[in-house]
């Protein structure tokens, strides 16, 4: 063997660390390839090529370059969706990999689809359709529920659920955008909990080495608001599921690398959602499967990279590691509360932030659209969840006020479908609901805009503390009113008599806001009342110009 390694890593991001820091510390030299000079992995890397993934030819390029300078024993990526790059330079280098075919059908959905058909590997019914294709055909053979998507993308950009026609063809120019062949695929739904999977291939041996619960939100879209390592699903299912994924691995042709999986558990068994020739992304591969099982399957992806063995597979150590987002509803970062607090949680064992001030937020539609996620590590399922969620609990972001973004979403209009049906809490008691909603709006305590004191206070309603709702977060109604208070220097006040003279009183207009996006919605509410009183701008004409 080589007294050194030289290998190519593509990608220099937060999911390609691990590869760079475990290359690194195995005493390898690693060039690193992006479009991006700013990249986190640039530091940590001994050269940088600055090439756009999508570029296979400037690519192959670098790549030849690298070795007629250097030497280079392999190409090596995770987390991106560009192993058709790692396979193109591979195949015309005569480097470690599998054929550039094989990375292709594993990459383009509309393909390996296919290749699931002809080798009876159990998957959704599909068809696939180019810009201008007549969308009649696809009710004509499909039944709805159905799922679109572009064929080449991932973290579920573009991918939306449908339920009619009028949904379709919305759902299809958006996957549009979303696909750089400009084709997109649509499927059937399939019901069901969702487990991911990672796995090493040596020469045609597949060892599954991870197997965690996913957890899906915000239909129509499929947001991952975390997974769960090892999963707690039966053991029969979880056979199931590794049986198809293997299947669908074998099918696609996978025989030297890695492979990643998502597989549906529906009530017909287990079905292949997707199968990439690659480790996952999502901090499973990098982050929880090496806490819960104390194995780096990155390592053993690198090493058959590189032409040598996987090494070690085998668990050294039973454990749980949780991994759960945090998110935003949109608008732009303000300020953010409590990422300290949220690292002290016991258990806690990273904390990304992926916004800072002034960053542009958006309520997620796909995965690359959170604001940050934490991972923890316990003994069990419990103290992993329960820290992990702890956590995601103790962060608060703040939006700048006066921000159509925010308004859209807290105030939608009819043909804001999503933003319609979605709320942060929704109120059990017929009670407090009824006073939300028709409560007065807002009042000056005798006076005028021009007379406030500073103070503003917000009317309770009389009946919250019987609630017992929780928002996207997992934060219950009574700590999140509780937080407010403390935060926006506020009172909440029994009712508008209550008020002191001079003040300014929110009702249902911070109900409404509050229960649409939960903290941030109330927050938002407030900072912008105060930021309207204080530039002497009338609060009604304000309001009424956004739609209430």
């Amino acid at each position: 063997m080589k007294n050194s390694i030289n290998i190519l890593i593509l990608g220099g991001g937060i999911m390609q660390l691990p590869a760079i820091r475990i290359a690194k510390r195995k005493g390898w030299k690693v060039f690193l390839a992006d479009a991006d000079s700013k990249a986190p992995g640039i530091d940590i890397a001994d050269e940088f090529v600055n090439v756009d993934l999508k570029d296979r030819d400037g690519m192959l390029k670098a790549a030849r370059n690298i070795r007629i300078k250097n030497g280079l024993d392999g190409i090596f990526t995770a987390g991106t969706d560009f192993s058709t790059t790692v396979a193109w330079v591979a195949e015309k280098m005569n480097l470690p990999g599998i054929p550039y075919d094989v990375a292709a059908a594993a990459t383009d959905k509309s393909r390996m689809r296919s290749v699931f058909k002809d080798n009876n590997v159990p998957s959704p019914a599909f068809l696939y359709v180019k810009k201008d294709d007549n969308l009649q055909k696809v009710t004509e053979v499909l039944d709805f529920p159905l799922v679109v998507k572009p064929v080449d993308n991932m973290g579920a950009r573009g991918v939306r659920r449908v339920n009619n026609g009028y949904e379709l063809k919305n759902a299809v120019d958006d996957a549009y955008k979303n696909s750089r062949s400009g084709k997109v695929i649509i499927e059937s739904y399939i019901t069901g909990p969702e487990l991911s999977l990672d796995a090493i291939v040596y020469k045609g041996r597949i060892t599954v080495c991870g197997i965690a619960d996913r957890h899906i939100c915000f239909p129509p879209y499929f947001v991952e608001m975390g997974h769960t390592m090892p999963s707690v699903m039966g053991r029969k299912y979880l056979k199931e599921a590794v049986d198809v994924f293997k299947r669908g691995v074998k099918a696609i042709g996978i025989d030297n690398g890695a492979a990643k999986g998502d597989i549906k558990i529906s009530s017909g068994g287990a079905v292949v959602g997707e199968i990439a020739a690659r480790l996952s992304g999502g901090y499973m591969s990098g982050w929880t499967f090496p806490y819960s099982s104390g194995i780096e399957v990155t390592e053993a992806a690198l090493n058959i990279a590189a032409g040598l063995k996987p090494g070690n597979l085998k668990p050294v150590r039973s454990m749980v590691s949780a991994e759960r987002a945090f998110i935003s509803i949109p608008g732009k970062v303000k300020e953010i509360y409590g990422t300290e607090e949220a690292r002290a949680v016991k258990g806690i064992q990273d904390l990304f932030m992926r916004i800072s001030i002034g960053s542009i937020v958006r309520f997620p539609t796909n995965n690359v659209e959170k604001c940050g996620n934490v991972i923890s590590l316990g003994a069990d399922h419990d103290d992993a969840v329960n820290s992990a969620e702890a956590a995601v609990r103790k962060i608060f972001i703040l939006l700048e006020p006066e921000d159509s973004r925010t308004e859209s979403f807290l105030f939608p209009l009819k043909e804001q479908t999503f933003y319609l049906n979605t709320y942060a809490y929704r109120l059990e008691r017929k009670n407090n609901r009824d006073a939300a909603a028709n409560i007065k709006s807002f009042k000056f305590a005798e006076g005028r805009e021009t007379d406030w004191n500073g103070t503003v206070n917000v009317v309770m309603l009389s009946e919250i503390e019987e609630e017992r709702c929780c928002d996207w977060h997992g934060s219950g109604i009574q700590y999140i009113l509780k937080k407010i208070p403390d935060i926006a220097g506020i009172r909440f006040i029994s009712s508008f008599a209550a008020a002191e003279k001079n003040s300014f009183v929110l009702g249902s207009l911070f109900w409404k806001a509050f229960l649409k996006g939960g903290f941030q919605g109330g927050m938002y509410i407030i900072d912008t009342v105060k930021q309207l009183l204080k530039n002497r701008q009338s609060i009604r004409n304000y309001f009424n110009r956004v739609s209430l």
